[in-house]
C-alpha cells in the first residue's frame, strides 16, 4: 500500500509537467489551426477571380458544357479579342484614366481642405456645415431632380459631368476630419507663432501628416469612378466620344446576353457569324469584361495597401 502512494515530492511535479506539456501543445494546436484556416480563407477569397480567368482564357462553346474550375480546358483569346474588337474602347479606357485620375486629385485636395477648415475649433460655422454635409448622407433629392439640376449647369454631354458632381464627398470628408483630430494641436500652434497662415499650415503640415488616410480615400475614389457607368448612361449616352470604359463594356455584356453571339463584335473581331457563335458566347464574354475592368485597380492596390491598412483604423486609437 506505501509503494502504490507518490511522495511528496513526485505528487508536487506531476502538476508542472502537466502545464509544460500543455503549454507547449497548445501553440501547435493553435498555429496549425490558424494556418489550416487562413489557407482555407485564401483559397474562398481567390478562386472566383482564378475561375473568372480561367473562364476568359477558355473557348465560349467549350465554357457552355462548365467543369471549369482554376485552368482553362481549351485555350482561346478570341474572348479577349472580341472585346477589344471594337474601336470606341480605346477611347473609352482613356476618357475613364482622365476622369479617375482628375476625379481622385481634385476630391482629395478639396475635401481635406475644408475637412482641415471644419476641424478648427475656433472656426464659430464648423458645426452647422458639418451637420448639412452629413444630412446629404440621408436624404437624397432623387434621380429627376439630379437630372435636371446637372441640365440647368450645362454639364450634359460634357467631360466635366465626371468631375465637377464628386468633387467633394460628405464620407470622405468626415474620415479625414477625424484623422486631422488626432494629430497634435501644438504643431498648428507654432507654425502661427511662426507667422504662418491657414494655407501654409494646411500645405506644408496638415496635408503631408494625412498621408495614410488620403491613401486610403484615394483607393475608394478612384475605384467608384473607374468602375461607375450610370453617369455616362444618363448623361453623355448621345455623346460617343465621351462614353467610358464600364459603359462601353456594359453595353458589350447587354449585347452578348440577348443573343448567344453580337454580329458587330464578330465582324470586328475578323471571325464570321458561325465562328463567332462557336467562340463566343454570354458567359466567356462576361469573364473577360471582368478581368479587363478590375486589372487596372489590381495593378494599383498593391502600392496602397500599407496605406490603406493604416487608414482603415482611422480614429480607433486616439491618445
Amino acid at each position: 500500500m506505501a509503494n502504490q502512494q507518490l511522495s511528496p515530492q513526485k505528487a508536487a511535479n506531476a502538476p508542472v509537467k502537466k502545464n509544460i506539456v500543455r503549454n507547449r501543445v497548445e501553440p501547435v494546436l493553435f498555429n496549425t489551426f490558424n494556418t489550416v484556416f487562413m489557407i482555407f480563407l485564401v483559397i474562398v477569397t481567390l478562386y472566383p477571380f482564378l475561375n473568372t480567368i480561367a473562364v476568359s482564357f477558355n473557348a465560349g462553346n467549350d465554357t457552355i458544357r462548365g467543369g471549369i474550375y482554376l485552368l482553362p480546358r481549351e485555350w482561346t483569346l478570341q474572348n479577349y479579342k472580341a472585346v477589344f474588337a471594337s474601336g470606341t474602347i480605346y477611347n473609352a479606357f482613356w476618357i475613364t484614366v482622365a476622369r479617375t485620375v482628375l476625379s481622385t486629385v481634385l476630391n482629395i485636395f478639396l475635401t481635406t481642405m475644408l475637412a482641415y477648415t471644419l476641424s478648427r475649433r475656433e472656426y464659430a460655422f464648423r458645426k452647422p456645415i458639418t451637420l448639412v454635409f452629413v444630412l446629404t448622407m440621408y436624404f437624397n433629392a432623387g434621380l429627376i431632380p439630379g437630372y435636371f439640376l446637372i441640365k440647368d449647369l450645362n454639364l450634359l454631354n460634357s467631360f466635366w459631368v465626371y468631375i465637377l458632381p464628386s468633387m467633394v464627398s460628405a464620407f470622405n470628408l468626415i474620415v479625414i476630419r477625424t484623422y486631422i483630430g488626432t494629430l497634435p494641436e501644438s504643431l498648428v500652434e507654432s507654425a502661427r507663432i511662426d507667422g504662418a497662415g491657414d494655407f501654409k499650415i494646411f500645405m506644408q503640415i496638415i496635408f503631408p501628416l494625412c498621408k495614410p488616410v488620403l491613401a486610403t480615400i484615394a483607393l475608394f475614389v478612384a475605384v467608384g469612378a473607374w468602375n461607375t457607368w450610370f453617369d455616362a448612361f444618363l448623361y453623355t449616352s448621345s455623346t460617343q466620344k465621351l462614353s467610358t470604359l464600364q459603359y462601353e463594356l456594359m453595353k458589350l455584356l447587354s449585347s452578348s446576353m440577348n443573343s448567344n453571339s453580337n454580329p458587330n463584335v464578330a465582324a470586328g473581331a475578323g471571325m464570321t457569324q458561325d465562328s463567332a457563335t462557336a467562340m463566343v458566347t454570354p458567359l466567356s464574354i462576361r469573364a473577360a469584361v471582368t478581368v479587363v475592368a478590375s486589372v487596372p485597380i489590381l495593378v494599383v492596390y498593391p502600392f496602397l495597401q500599407k496605406y490603406f491598412v493604416v487608414g482603415l483604423n482611422v480614429g480607433s486609437v486616439k491618445e
